[in-house]
């Protein structure tokens, strides 16, 4: 069993499915870091849901719970979700931020035992316009997703300073993500936060 809180790094990968969307995370291994582990934690959301409630499990039979995302209201575009533990502890929370959304898609995550809030937003201003731009083009917008149009995400402390990144692997049918959080020495941010945010940046996001 792989404690994600003993890590700096992570892969998550999409699975493939029509009716829900899954995911699974493992961890980097070897020195050049290009080997994986088994998969830790696996993940379901059901699409078309009024309230979003996703489970994070430690393995794809779904018998043993890890996490829980939990929005608190329906259709709220500055929405919040609750990351809790099986036992009920809050884990942390996560907000959009709606104005600053409309142009770089940004969040803040707070910490469930500290209280320290963590700003993700996408790396650059120029490449989240020019997304946003591609996405109305004719044609070409139904394919914006599998364009190598970067989606990465950096993660800020509250003094401003980058302590993690989540860059999107190009050129795949299946979304891949490379979380590196090598740089939160302080472990300012819960690796189940992490977790939680790198899901809810693609399925909160209907990527």
């Amino acid at each position: 069993m792989i404690d994600p809180s003993q890590h700096d790094r992570f892969v998550l990968h999409q699975r493939i499915r029509l009716i829900v969307n899954q995911y699974e995370f493992s961890v980097p291994t070897g020195e050049d870091g290009q080997g994986e582990s088994e998969p830790f934690c696996f993940v379901q959301q059901k699409r078309f849901k009024f309230k979003e409630d996703i489970g994070f499990f430690t393995d794809d039979t779904r018998t043993t719970e890890l996490l829980r995302i939990k929005a608190r209201q329906r259709f709220d575009p500055k929405a919040t979700y609750d990351i809790t533990a099986p036992d009920g502890a809050v884990v942390g929370t996560i907000r959009k931020v709606f104005g600053k959304s409309l142009f770089r898609s940004t969040f803040v995550l707070t910490n469930g035992s500290t209280g320290t809030e963590i700003t993700a937003r996408e790396k650059s201003m120029g490449k989240a316009l020019f997304r946003r731009l591609v996405g109305f083009v004719p044609y070409i917008g139904n394919f914006a997703e599998w364009l190598p149009i970067a989606f990465d995400f950096e993660f800020l402390n509250p003094e401003g300073e980058v302590i993690g990144v989540n860059r999107r692997r190009r050129w795949r049918i299946r979304d891949v993500y490379d979380l590196d959080f090598s740089a939160d020495t302080k472990h300012e941010i819960d690796r189940r936060l992490v977790l939680s945010a790198a899901v809810g940046m693609d399925a909160l996001m209907a990527r």
